[in-house]
């Protein structure tokens, strides 16, 4: 029984309790809350419903919690109720009722953990969207991590979700670039506001290698060369960068297209004919202030040209042409003013403003031997994704990347997190799936089959490790529940962290391949069932961030 199941069975008790009394059901909240209490002695769930509906319902909580445990310790999924304090409810699950987490856990297989929460909910998501000026930063490597996380999350949830990376290939920053290209190439230093660092002079050769004759064309044909070879290149650096970090994006959205296309001249012309849009100063602004955010923005700069919302604006209607019902925005620290700034966008276009949202993260800093990384070999002043994936492995970058909540700052000891040892997380998760794994090798090689999982009896696991594995493998469904639902796939993180713990607590106290003739009694098959539940929701949780299972370490 998971929690879930319980919470229900727990509502579904209190309506029947309440009808009998004549008690007004309407009460009871819709989803009643069971939790494991700190303290076991406690039981192994927890409600305080009695507490929360009493007064409302005209009872005294305790005589309400009274009434709830009478009934609930008739069923036979209940070993025992008792009520506590105030009007809280301890519960203790019977044998059978927990082992039955064992057996769903099995039976789902790599769907256990999924739900349908946001079942076929069209979803945007957009994360990473660096600059093509050069290699992914550690923010945009924390982003590509967290936000596949997340995508896959969100999936877990039944949702319909497009990874989407917007290039910014419009504007200055380009111009930039290109500058910076152009001086390499002629063995010139890097410009004033320029881009350095070993990249630009490798892109620099390339474009010459692709087109030899480049400097001798007329300045704008030769930039235009090195704009469209050397930014296809940083382009495609970036992807190749991505995919050996495991993330893939199924739409690469051009800035420049909506510029080329008229989107966004169309999207202003709609907002001037709403009245959103209005002049002043020689410039157009959004009344961006009357749907949310601080102040008016300016959209057309008193020079003619688009100010940057401009293309986000029409970039927004894009996205929803396109029939998304969700756009997620994963953006980086400084962009925090987006998130009423887009959200007064979508107002003022006269769509949804809860269709936007907006996630920000914060800093990533590297540490090794105490001392802040701060240079990278090839990008000069930045670290890269490749500088971390060099320095500790895919996994390693990736579960470090995304274990803390993205809206806190969050230091990664480059020292720590390349030990093979318990103190680092990665490891300890991997190594409690790699040593589940030898042990079902080692039952095969012994001659060991733990046979169908429908089969085992299950109520043998009675130790107080066993349950409490148990019960941490049947709070998966809720974590990854969460996860989707809040935006925080690092709660998948610590939960792992938490079910590898809680396995090697009980490996330490219940012996599962024990010696003799007893090797294959119903005891050791119940067990072995029990380890290879929790190899596959440690091997699920590592899915969903991307992260590998090894079977051997």
């Amino acid at each position: 029984m998971t929690p879930a199941a319980l919470a229900e069975l727990v509502r579904t008790t209190a309506v029947d309790v309440l009808s009998a009394r004549g008690v007004d059901t309407s009460v009871l909240p819709e989803n009643v809350t069971v939790e494991r209490p700190r303290n076991p002695e406690h039981g192994d769930y927890a409600t305080n419903l009695a507490m929360q509906v009493g007064k409302r319902a005209g009872v005294a909580p305790r005589e309400l919690a009274g009434w709830l445990a009478e009934s609930l310790a008739q069923r036979d999924e209940i070993h025992s109720a008792e009520v506590a304090g105030p009007g809280f409810l301890n519960l203790r699950l019977a044998a059978d009722a927990q082992g039955a987490i064992v057996r769903d856990v099995l039976t789902r297989g790599e769907t256990f953990g999924s739900g349908d929460l946001y079942q076929d909910l069209r979803v945007n998501l957009e994360f990473v969207s660096a600059n093509p000026t050069g290699p992914i930063h550690l923010g945009g490597s924390r982003w590509a991590a967290a936000g596949d996380a997340l995508g896959r999350v969100l999936q877990a949830q039944g949702a319909e979700v497009t990874r989407e990376y917007y290039f910014n290939d419009a504007g200055a920053q380009i111009d930039r670039f290109v500058s910076s290209l152009v001086a390499a190439a002629k063995g010139e230093g890097t410009p004033e506001d320029g881009y350095g660092g070993a990249y630009i002079g490798e892109i620099a050769s390339e474009v010459l290698r692709r087109e030899p004759g480049a400097l001798e064309l007329p300045a704008a044909e030769r930039d235009e060369v090195f704009r469209r070879t050397g930014v296809g290149l940083m382009f495609d650096e970036i992807k190749r960068s991505l995919h050996e970090f495991r993330t893939d994006f199924d739409v690469f959205f051009h800035e420049d297209s909506l510029h080329n296309s008229g989107a966004v001249t169309e999207s202003l012309e709609r907002l001037k004919e709403s009245g959103n849009l209005y002049e002043a100063e020689g410039a157009w602004w959004l009344r961006s202030s009357e749907f949310g955010d601080d102040k008016d923005r300016v959209v057309i700069k008193s020079d003619g040209a688009p100010a940057y919302i401009a293309g986000d604006i029409a970039y927004l209607k894009d996205k929803r042409d396109r029939g998304f019902e969700l756009c997620l925005y994963m953006l980086g620290a400084d962009h925090h003013g987006y998130i009423s700034r887009l959200k007064a966008a979508a107002a003022a276009m006269g769509d949804d403003p809860d269709s936007v949202e907006v996630l920000i993260g914060q800093l990533v800093n590297l540490v090794r031997e105490g001392e802040p990384v701060r240079m990278s070999k090839r990008a000069g002043t930045v670290v890269t994704l490749e500088d971390l994936v060099e320095a500790v492995g895919v996994d390693a970058a990736r579960y470090s990347l995304i274990r803390s909540s993205v809206d806190s700052p969050v230091d990664i000891d480059l020292d720590l997190i390349s030990k093979h040892t318990n103190d680092n997380p990665v490891f300890y998760v991997q190594y409690a799936h790699a040593r589940l794994s030898s042990l079902q090798r080692n039952a095969v090689s012994l001659g060991i089959d733990r046979g169908s999982v429908t089969e085992a009896d299950l109520g043998l696991l009675t130790h107080d490790r066993e349950g409490d594995l148990i019960r941490t493998l049947g709070e998966f469904p809720r974590v990854v529940h969460s996860a989707a639902e809040l935006r925080e796939p690092h709660r998948v993180a610590r939960y792992l962290e938490d079910l590898a713990s809680a396995y090697h607590r009980f490996y330490d106290s219940c012996r599962v391949l024990q010696p003799g003739d007893d090797r294959a009694g119903p005891l050791t098959i119940a067990r072995l069932q029990l380890c290879e539940a929790t190899r596959q929701v440690l091997a699920n949780g590592l899915s969903l961030l991307g992260v590998s299972a090894p079977e051997q370490m």
